[in-house]
Order: structure tokens, then sequence, then C-alpha cells
């Protein structure tokens, strides 16, 4: 593809000529400039591509951007997103407001965390259809972890299979209608002087805000910079989430974050990048030979999250069997392969 920025004539009428433009990095799905105008002022233009995938599936993920943007509008000052300026759908284009990302700050979490409640309390009921439903854990997914125990020789307590069975009817989006942005990880929100903001919203849904949440706990699962959070920012971070949903929304957050983080758990195509889901039994791989992405091993993330949810669930109504078999597997992997290290913590993110 040649590398001018894609300014039709119509994007030229309502905005300007452009004056000059730097591309910036992207994902392999996109491409997207800085792009400044003759009045002087700076716009980001993003276009969303093939990247390999079906026209189809690149026309499905710039209607979801554009959609999920015009919902993020919805916010008072300050913005949870940066203001869509102008569309431009056959060529697959937004220009967006140009947002001074200053980078994280200290213990940047508790704004990430009240962003990121601004943002999933956005939207209602009434919003139903305008995003696709978010995806949950499946039957499929289920049978692979069980399978993975086995693989490591971990006897399966009886109660599992059924507490599994019934965390896939409780991970049911359809009552939930929270603005999920789809892959809330570090670089994809932007640190401004009047608080986080979220860009990148190709794979924006509706459903329950706790499966965001549980990035925290489960080591931002959709990202390639994989983190831990310690117990007292962790603690102080839920909380500013569960306080700013409760005053915008006079109720207390739906739903069991045990149950979004045994989702996330179970899930075998959260151990990869996105060009590799929905293509082998990724849980299957790890018994077998180990694998990266980013920085991070796939054992080293999923030892991480056996953790987390055998700390969440040791005395949970629903999820106790699950909970001693995952420590039971985190035991057994971490005695198997004794090299794995804790993932990174999170004031060390990638800046």
């Amino acid at each position: 593809m040649p590398d001018r920025v894609p300014m039709s004539d119509e994007l030229r009428d309502v905005l300007g000529a452009p004056a000059g433009a730097v591309p910036l990095e992207s994902s392999p799905r996109s491409r997207v400039w800085r792009v400044g105008l003759r009045d002087g002022g700076r716009v980001i233009v993003k276009q969303i591509s093939d990247g390999g995938d079906a026209a189809a599936d690149a026309d499905a993920r710039y209607a979801r951007e554009a959609a999920a943007l015009r919902l993020a509008a919805r916010a008072p000052r300050p913005g949870v997103a940066p203001a869509l300026l102008a569309t431009d759908p056959p060529n697959r284009v937004l220009v967006l407001e140009y947002v001074d990302d200053l980078g994280p700050a200290g213990d940047w979490l508790p704004g990430y965390a009240e962003s990121l409640a601004r943002l999933h309390a956005l939207t209602g009921p009434a919003d139903a259809g305008i995003l696709p439903a978010w995806s949950g854990p499946t039957a499929r997914d289920a049978a692979s972890f069980l399978a993975f125990a086995r693989a490591l020789d971990v006897p399966v307590p009886r109660e599992v299979p059924d507490e599994l069975g019934s965390l896939l009817d409780r991970s049911d989006p359809t009552p939930h209608h929270a603005l999920l942005h789809g892959d809330p990880c570090p670089g994809n929100d932007l640190h401004t002087a009047s608080g986080v903001r979220f860009i990148d919203f190709e794979q924006a849904a509706l459903g329950n805000g706790l499966v965001e949440l549980a990035y925290l706990r489960i080591g931002f699962p959709t990202c390639w910079c994989a983190m831990s959070v310690g117990p007292a920012p962790l603690a102080e971070a839920e909380d500013v989430y569960r306080s700013t949903w409760r005053t915008l929304t006079g109720t207390d957050v739906p739903g069991d974050l045990a149950d979004a983080c045994a989702g996330w758990l179970i899930r075998g195509d959260a151990l990869v990048e996105r060009a590799h889901r929905e293509s082998v039994d990724h849980l299957a791989r790890v018994p077998v030979a180990d694998f990266a992405w980013g920085d991070v091993l796939a054992r080293e993330r999923l030892v991480h999250r056996l953790g987390a949810v055998a700390e969440l669930t040791r005395d949970h109504e629903h999820l106790r069997a699950l909970g001693r078999l995952c420590s039971a597997l985190a035991t057994r992997m971490l005695h198997r392969w004794s090299g794995l290290r804790p993932l990174p913590a999170h004031d060390t993110r990638p800046r």
C-alpha cells in the first residue's frame, strides 16, 4: 500500500488540507498518521486495513470502532476516548482528535480503573445491537482446560466439569450492556492531564465490565505485555472501579469477578496474539513446547492465571473445586518447569 495519507476530497472539505503527516506505530491491521492541518491543528488519521484478513473482517472492525467511538462520546468531560471528527467508510478511514499522551507516571492504575469504569457505564439495555455482544468462553474451552490437566497428570476433582458448565452459563453476556473496549491494554491507554483515554476500539463489544476489570488480576490476557499487580495497588484499583461505577449508575457492579477471571483462564486463545487465535488448541500446545508472545512465555502467563484463580476461588460458592485444581496445576507446572519467571510488575510496564 502507498504511504500517502488517505484523505478524500470529502474529508478535506471538512478538515482542510493536510500540511504534513507522520506515520505512527500501529498493528498490522491498521495504518495511522499524525496529520498537521494548515490552520495549525493536528488530527489522527487511522485507516483499517485487511492485515491478511478477509475484507469483511476489516469492514466489521471499522464499523465496531466507529460505533464504539460514537458511544464513548457520551462521556462528560474529561472524555474516555478521542473525539471522532470525521469518517470515510468506503476507505475505512477514521479522523480522530489528537490527544497529547504524557505517558503513565507514578501509579497509573487508579486513573486507568476510573476511566475503564466510566467507559463501561456509558451504555445500557437500550444500546443492544449497536455493537456485537462480547464472546465468552465456550464448552470447547472448558474441555481443552480439562484435557490440559490430564496432560499434566493432575487429578481433576469430580465437581470441576459441572462447575465449568455452570461458569459458562453465568458468562452469558446477554444480561449485560457495558461498553467494553475489547483490548484495554497498556499502549491502548493515553495518559493525559485530565485522565486516561482509550484508543483502538476495533474489538469493542457490549457485555459485563468485569471481564475487563479482570485484566488486573489475570495479567492483561489480550496483551503482549502481560504484567502482574501487587495486592495493595490491585485492591485500590478495584475499589476505584467499583466506586466509580456506583457513583455513575447508582448500583453495584453486577456479576462475579471470580467468574470473569476463570473465564480468561480456560481460554487458550488468550495465550496468543490475535492473528493466531481461533486456529489451534493453544492450551494443548503448552505441555509439549513453550511459546512466547512479547517477552512473556505462555507457561508463565498460565501459571500466573492459575494462581490468581486459585486465590480468588479458595472459598467460592461455585468454583471451589476449580480453585483446588488450579492450585495443583500451578504447583505441577512450577515443579516441572522450574525456570518459569513471574510476570513483570505493573510499575515496569513498557512505555
